[in-house]
């Protein structure tokens, strides 16, 4: 099975009292005894090679070890080393998250399932599947980054694949996390964790408080806490629960620098009373039955609510100098509010069995998922303060939606080195979509049947072959899907026939993986809101077609020293069939934000306590638009991004068990650079900034 146990690796039944011996003996020795307990989740790679082994598709992990020498930012930092990503800076920390994959765009993260724990990030997956909100990278463990047919197990919108962001595990003590920084940045984390009297439940608690300046004088204030625990029921239950609680106040906008601002002054503002506003509250609960040796099942229950306020100046004119807003004189309206409260909510079970059938062994997953997102989208204007909260109401709209799945895998072990995977996924969803102040309203519905084979081989001890083909999907988001007027807009759904064919393995010193890949897509809808970038439209933007090939390398070459590189060479990302908008046919044009190369290199230390590591990353010539427009317009809003490379220095030293030192150093060499063009305008990649920091384990 794909799945881990909340107890040992080795899969074998862990009785009450034994699970009470471990706990106990945790509580003298925390480091040894302590972490074998795991609380039950929805797994979406598991551990080790053997996980990795099974599923036929590329695969990155970025370990605890790895979080740990790099020493990266936020999650979305952390994600550009992986081959195949590509990430789109906004506010430069991180919190609203752009995240493409393979030439995917990589607006708000919306071609990827972005989970947590197994459960979904995203406000919605059918209303809206943008990343407003991203988990803090302090209380990760690791990374899961999944690619290919596997990714069907999880939903809809895995056309790029899936991203599981695993939170750390708990530990017995207190761990106290101090960092400060360039501009004005610190932050104080908290980690503990403990064990019931009877030493068969456990608890934790993480928190990460931090505020800075910001890159371009855009400060922040933002508080991230979780609190998890879990116990055993009897002798084959166990039952875990996690609250998370996220708000942070950014001041941060759509609006980017024009083209003499960006020349003069980098670092500036240029809406400063533009506020991105948000709270997060989200529940999780996960029970795991072992019904025997061969068979078990996995239900998770979840829920979230985020509330998205974000208030801008409205804009009257842009130039090649900045931007005119419109003054707050009472004549119009000068500052809107877009305020949002999502809520979503759902229930996932699997039952995973082993079984010999067809003469031989079988791993099968069967599972079900109901599914429900609910959105209050209200418009507030004020004429009269730039700085308002409160207003006349100009918008007021709801959407719902829900959604039910089926899901079935099986993975027949055909021999002892080569194995298929056959998988289904059927999703039926509706859409409703009603505007609170007209009472027009209108729905929408649609099924989807996803199909998914793969297969590995392991041709040699050194190698292991795997190969997948799927049926990629994303629905059509509700504002795209229904008018204003309450009309459904017959858009088809994002659909893709991807393909993968790779290898992977180990050799004495040496790790690699090497894939090639195709994404054939039948549709691809163009988005519609202001943050896909000037010129969006809603529409089906028909055919096209993404092909490439990725690796990763890595070598041990002795005396604490390693290398770790990895590339992706993307010669093929374009629009694959005549579309004309505007007078101007497409076909054959290059997807935006879609490099013909990323690459990147690291170069690792370690000796005793010491780790340390230079690590460079390259992302080739990007178009920010349809047309490919080369040359920059007046307003920054198109034009060609120049190919850039940048330079990180990390070093962390253990001086006892109990503390801990670091620091890093991004953009070594202050490379100035454009990092996107989208929204509106340009927005700089950030420029040299240090941290440095210490933790203290009680």
């Amino acid at each position: 099975m794909n799945s881990q146990s909340p107890h040992r690796n080795d899969m074998q039944p862990l009785t009450k009292t034994k699970l009470a011996l471990a706990l106990t003996v945790a509580l003298n020795f925390p480091t040894l005894s302590f972490a074998e307990v795991e609380l039950p989740s929805i797994d979406v790679v598991g551990k080790g090679e053997q996980a990795i082994a099974k599923l036929p598709g590329a695969v990155a992990i970025i370990t605890k070890e790895d979080l740990a020498l790099r020493q990266p930012l936020s999650v979305q930092d952390a994600l550009k080393a992986v081959p195949g990503v590509v990430v789109r800076e906004e506010e430069g920390y991180g919190f609203i998250p752009n995240i493409g994959m393979r030439g995917l765009n990589p607006n708000r993260s919306q071609k990827l399932l972005v989970l947590e724990d197994g459960v979904p990030v995203a406000p919605g997956l059918f209303l809206a599947n943008e990343s407003y909100y991203s988990p803090r990278i302090e209380r990760m463990e690791s990374i899961e980054v999944l690619k290919g047919a596997a990714g069907l197990r999880y939903g809809p919108t895995t056309i790029g694949g899936v991203i599981n962001y695993k939170t750390k595990k708990i530990e017995e003590g207190v761990k106290v996390t101090g960092k400060v920084g360039s501009h004005g940045y610190t932050l104080l984390g908290l980690d503990a964790g403990g064990t019931a009297a009877s030493g068969e439940a456990i608890g934790g608690i993480s928190l990460v408080t931090s505020k800075g300046d910001g890159f371009r004088n855009n400060g922040f204030d933002m508080n991230d806490i979780v609190i998890k625990g879990g116990m055993a029921i009897g002798d084959k239950q166990w039952i875990s629960a996690k609250f998370s609680h996220y708000d942070n106040k950014i001041n941060t906008s759509y609006v980017g620098l024009r083209p003499n601002e960006y020349r003069n002054n980098p670092t500036k503002n240029p809406a400063p009373n533009d506020y991105f506003l948000t709270e997060r509250n989200a529940f999780d609960l996960n029970h795991e039955l072992e019904i025997n040796a061969d068979m078990k099942l996995k239900t998770l229950v979840y829920w979230s609510q985020l509330d998205r306020d974000y208030w801008r100046r409205d804009i009257a004119a842009r130039s090649a100098n900045g931007t005119t807003f419109q003054p707050c004189n009472g004549t119009v309206n000068c500052m809107t509010g877009r305020n949002r409260s999502f809520v979503m909510a759902g229930i996932d079970s699997r039952l995973f069995v082993n079984f010999n059938g067809f003469g031989i062994k079988n791993e099968a997953e069967i599972g079900i998922r109901l599914h429900s997102d609910s959105l209050s989208s209200k418009t507030i204007s004020s004429r009269t303060d730039p700085n308002a909260r409160s207003g006349a109401l100009t918008g007021d709209e709801t959407q719902k939606a829900q959604g039910i799945a089926f899901y079935g895998q099986n993975r027949f072990l055909i021999t002892e080195t080569l194995a298929t995977t056959v998988g289904l996924r059927i999703e039926s969803y509706e859409q409703e979509r009603k505007n609170e102040l007209s009472g027009v309203s209108g729905k929408s519905s649609s099924v989807e049947v996803m199909p998914g084979l793969g297969l590995t081989w392991q041709a040699m001890p050194q190698a292991q072959l795997f190969a997948g083909a799927y049926k990629g999907f994303s629905p059509a988001m509700v504002a795209t899907a229904i008018s204003a007027g309450g009309v459904d807009q017959q858009l088809d759904a994002e659909r893709s026939v991807n393909l993968e064919l790779g290898v992977r393995g180990a050799a004495n010193r040496w790790r690699y993986e090497a894939t090639v890949f195709q994404m054939d897509f039948a549709n691809q809808i163009v988005p519609q809101s202001e943050s896909g970038g000037v010129g969006a439209t809603v529409t089906n933007a028909g055919e096209t077609i993404n092909r490439g090939i990725e690796g990763a390398l890595g070598f041990d070459i002795g005396a604490g020293w390693s290398v770790a590189t990895n590339a992706t060479y993307m010669p093929t990302a374009k629009y694959n069939n005549t579309k004309i908008v505007g007078g101007i046919d497409r076909n054959g044009n290059r997807l935006p934000y879609a490099p013909e190369l990323t690459a990147n290199m690291a170069v690792n230390y370690k000796t005793g306590g010491l780790m340390t590591g230079l690590s460079a990353s390259h992302v080739s010539g990007q178009f920010v638009d349809p047309e490919n427009t080369v040359a920059e317009n007046t307003d920054g809003r198109r034009g060609e991004i120049p190919a850039y490379t940048t330079f990180n220095l990390n070093a962390q030293y253990s001086i006892s068990k109990q503390w801990r030192v670091f620091g890093a150093v991004r953009n070594l060499f202050d490379r100035k650079y454009i990092a996107s063009r989208n929204p509106d305008g340009i927005f700089p990649g950030v420029e040299r900034n240090f941290e440095v920091g210490m933790s203290y384990k009680f």
